[in-house]
C-alpha cells in the first residue's frame, strides 16, 4: 500500500475511468484500449487517455513520449498535451537513478498531476498499464500502485487459454487486491476462432473461482500480427535500397531464397518477403523480372550477409521500384528475428485499427464494463473520501501544470 503519510490524493475523483492491465507484456493492452476508445465514443462525447508509465517511447519535440500514447493521440485526436498523457518514460538508467536517489513522493505526484490534466473536461478516461501488474515495482510505480493512486477499477487482459492465463490472472489479482484496487473482470485476447466456444465456457468457470466475470474474448486475427515492411526494416536495422515508399506493405509470410531461382519463383506470392544473400543475383534477377508478370507484387526482398550485388544489378534494383532491404546478419538469424518479432500497431495503420475497433466492438462487453465501473446513480464508484479531507468529490478541479 502507499504510505499513508504521503497525504497524496488525485484531485479528479468524478471522471469515470478504467485501468487496462495485462498478465504479460504484449498481451493486448493497447489493442483493447484502442478498441474501447472507439466503443466508448458511442456513449461519451469526450474520451481521455493516459499511459502513466511507458517503456517504449519516441522523441516528440524534445520530450520522450510513450509510443502507444502517440498512436492513440494520432488515431483519436485526444486534445490533451502529450506530456500529460505520457508523464513517465522509463529510459536507460531510469531505474538505477531511482534506486540511488529515490523520490517516491515526487514520482507519484507526477502521475497524479498528469492524470488530473489528462482527465480535465473529459467524460471518461482510459488508463493503460505497462506489462503485468508488478511492472514498475522497482521504482514504486507498479500497475497496482498507479491504479490505486488514480483510484481506478481494473480489467485484466490475457492471452487465450485456460490453465496458464487464469493462473497468471490470479497472480495479478493478488497484487491489485493487496493495494486495495478492485478488478472488475478479464478479457481474453488472441484466441483461435474455432476455440472461442469451448474456451468461453471453461474460462468463465475458471474466472468465477477467482470472483471475476469474463468480459470478452477477442479472436486471433492474422492481419494484426503481420508486420509492415517498415517494422521489418526497423527490427533488422537495415537500409532500403529501393521501394521505400512501400513501407506500409504488409508481410504475410517469408521465404528463404536458398534454392535455385527457378524454384524460388514458386514463392512469388502477394505478401511474401524473400530473404536471400545479397550476392544471389540469379534470385534478384528473377524478382525483378516477375514485376512484369501481371501478378500482385511480393512484399519485398531482404538481402542478407552485408552483401550487395554488382553495381549494374544494384542499379537495376533501384530502377525496379521493388522494396529491397540490405542487412548485415546471416540468412537464418534474419529469418529467426523476423519470425520472433513483436508486431505493434503503428500510427497510420488504418486497416489494422479498423479491424481492432470492429473486434472489440463485437467481442468485448463494453456496456457491462460500464455497469461495473458506475454505481446506480451513474457516478464512478470510487473509494470513499478520507473523512479528514475537506476536498469535495463533487467537482474535478482544474489541473495544475505538470512539473510545477
Amino acid at each position: 500500500m502507499i504510505p499513508s503519510d504521503f497525504g497524496l490524493r488525485v484531485r479528479n475523483s468524478v471522471t469515470p475511468r478504467i485501468f487496462v492491465a495485462a498478465t504479460r507484456q504484449d498481451d493486448g493492452k493497447t489493442t483493447t484500449s484502442l478498441g474501447l476508445f472507439a466503443a466508448l465514443r458511442k456513449r461519451f462525447q469526450n474520451i481521455g487517455y493516459i499511459k502513466p508509465v511507458g517503456q517504449r517511447f519516441v522523441d516528440v519535440e524534445g520530450i520522450k513520449i510513450d509510443e502507444d500514447t502517440v498512436l492513440i493521440n494520432e488515431t483519436y485526436h485526444v486534445r490533451t498535451p502529450l506530456r500529460a498523457m505520457s508523464p513517465i518514460a522509463v529510459e536507460q538508467d531510469f531505474t538505477k537513478r531511482y534506486l540511488t536517489n529515490a523520490n517516491t513522493l515526487q514520482l507519484h505526484r507526477q502521475v497524479m498531476e498528469a492524470f488530473d490534466e489528462a482527465s480535465w473536461e473529459k467524460d471518461f478516461i482510459i488508463i493503460e498499464g505497462t506489462g503485468h501488474a508488478g511492472v514498475g515495482s522497482v521504482f514504486d510505480c507498479s500497475n497496482a500502485v498507479v491504479a490505486q493512486l488514480l483510484r481506478s477499477k481494473v480489467i485484466i487482459v490475457s492471452q487465450g487459454g485456460i490453465g496458464r492465463p487464469i493462473d497468471e490472472i490470479a497472480l495479478s489479482l493478488a497484487l491489485f487486491e493487496k493495494h486495495g484496487v478492485e478488478v472488475i473482470g478479464a478479457v481474453f485476447n488472441k484466441v483461435l476462432p474455432d476455440k472461442i466456444e469451448s474456451l468461453s465456457e471453461y474460462a468463465a468457470l475458471g474466472l468465477e473461482r477467482l470472483g471475476l466475470p469474463l468480459l470478452g474474448i477477442i479472436p486471433l486475427h492474422q492481419e494484426l500480427h503481420q508486420p509492415t515492411l517498415n517494422q521489418v526494416y526497423l527490427q533488422l536495422k537495415g537500409d532500403f535500397l529501393s521501394g521505400g515508399q512501400y513501407k506500409r506493405r504488409r508481410v504475410s509470410r517469408f521465404a528463404i531464397g536458398a534454392m535455385s531461382s527457378r524454384n524460388v519463383e514458386a514463392h512469388f506470392e502477394p505478401g511474401t518477403l524473400i530473404i536471400t544473400p545479397g550476392d544471389r543475383e540469379d534470385i534478384i534477377t528473377a524478382v525483378i523480372g516477375d514485376r512484369d508478370s501481371g501478378r500482385a507484387p511480393i512484399a519485398g526482398v531482404v538481402l542478407t550477409g552485408g552483401l550487395l550485388p554488382s553495381p549494374d544489378m544494384l542499379n537495376a534494383i533501384r530502377q525496379s521500384d521493388i522494396p529491397f532491404i540490405a542487412v548485415d546478419g546471416d540468412i537464418y538469424s534474419i529469418a529467426s528475428a523476423i519470425n520472433e518479432m513483436t508486431v505493434k500497431t503503428e500510427v497510420g495503420d488504418r486497416d489494422k485499427i479498423s479491424v481492432i475497433q470492429s473486434l472489440v466492438q463485437k467481442h468485448v462487453q463494453t456496456d457491462r464494463i460500464l455497469d461495473l465501473i458506475m454505481n446506480r446513480g451513474g457516478e464512478p464508484e470510487l473509494p470513499l473520501e478520507d473523512e479528514n479531507d475537506a476536498t469535495p468529490r463533487s467537482a474535478a478541479l482544474a489541473p495544475e501544470p505538470i512539473g510545477k
